[in-house]
């Protein structure tokens, strides 16, 4: 070969390398990541579901990549972000929170979705079954609602001289009413008081504490919320100020100084999502994929907090909970 067009076939050859390498940058399959929270209150959780991934066979930055959209607690900016993903031709996209889930689903009905949502996704018109969804919808079902009774039982173990309990609730959350009658089910069977105060934005949580510690509320329920997830510090340091023993619906409250904490294990429900996913990218229909329920409940308790509201935590709770915070 003469020297001209050797020079000539290694150029034609050096120009096709950065097509060839957008090509395979084109071809890695995109996963919309669509959360009514906020990244920071998100980081184990994610890793839990870049885990799920890996052992399906995929990992971030090398053959999927993923979008992440986050309204932050403010549902009103679902629906764009949903818009946004659909836009971005994403082949599967996991939805956390209901809000989050009817956002995708109004704006494809072929893009598959999985959602890590709490409520009963029959009852909020998700899927039509659990063994076998229907359409392009399914996912790991948290059961947060249905969690109240237990969730009362054991703060009456911490506080058992409350006759009254508060409970704060987020209007703007679809399932706020199934919720609240939850709650107030639980708080009947148990012969207690619920005093229910709602809050949608950062002061009417101001507000609402202000309300419970002027009617002397001892013992509080917070709602399971996206909402209030991303105002956890604010609630925390407002609990333990006004001495009020609140249990939350996840384990983050009680890390960041709540008191306790009982619900599905979120690092699990996150990681099932990712195996899911992979599955779906491999070519899996989510109609095929039965709606899966948490297996693994864990109590998480801040000692320390306990320590500072002047409660006194028996050994058989310290036995029972999963986690202790020292």
């Amino acid at each position: 070969m003469r020297r001209r067009e050797f020079i000539t076939l290694v150029a034609v050859a050096a120009a096709a390398w950065p097509v060839a390498t957008q090509a395979q940058q084109a071809a890695m399959p995109v996963i919309g990541f669509l959360n009514s929270s906020a990244p920071e209150t998100f980081t184990s959780l994610l890793a839990s579901f870049r885990q799920g991934l890996s052992e399906g066979g995929y990992v971030e930055g090398q053959n999927v990549s993923i979008e992440y959209r986050w309204a932050e607690g403010a549902y009103e900016r679902l629906p764009a972000l949903a818009t946004d993903l659909v836009r971005r031709k994403v082949a599967v996209i996991i939805a956390g929170a209901p809000p989050a889930v009817r956002a995708a689903g109004a704006v494809t009905a072929t893009i598959p979705i999985v959602f890590t949502s709490g409520g009963n996704p029959i009852e909020l018109g998700f899927v039509s079954s659990l063994n076998q969804p229907s359409g392009n919808v399914t996912g790991v079902s948290i059961l947060l609602n249905e969690l109240g009774g237990k969730r009362l039982e054991l703060l009456r173990e911490l506080v058992p001289a409350a006759t009254s309990v508060g409970f704060l609730a987020n209007p703007t959350r679809p399932s706020f009413q199934s919720e609240v009658k939850s709650a107030q089910q639980a708080a009947q069977a148990l012969g207690v008081k619920l005093i229910v105060l709602n809050a949608g934005t950062e002061t009417e949580i101001d507000t609402a504490f202000a309300e419970f510690s002027r009617q002397q509320i001892a013992a509080l329920l917070v709602g399971a919320d996206s909402f209030f997830q991303s105002r956890r510090d604010q609630i925390v340091s407002l609990a333990n100020r006004l001495r009020i023993a609140t249990m939350f619906s996840i384990r983050e409250f009680v890390i960041a100084g709540g008191l306790v904490s009982y619900a599905p294990s979120l690092g699990e429900v996150y990681r099932q999502a990712g195996i899911y996913v992979a599955k779906i990218l491999k070519g899996a229909k989510p109609a095929d994929l039965p709606v899966l329920q948490p297996t693994k409940f864990d109590l998480v308790l801040n000692l320390k907090t306990a320590k500072a509201l002047g409660l006194t935590v028996s050994s058989q709770m310290q036995l029972l909970a999963d986690e202790v915070i020292e």
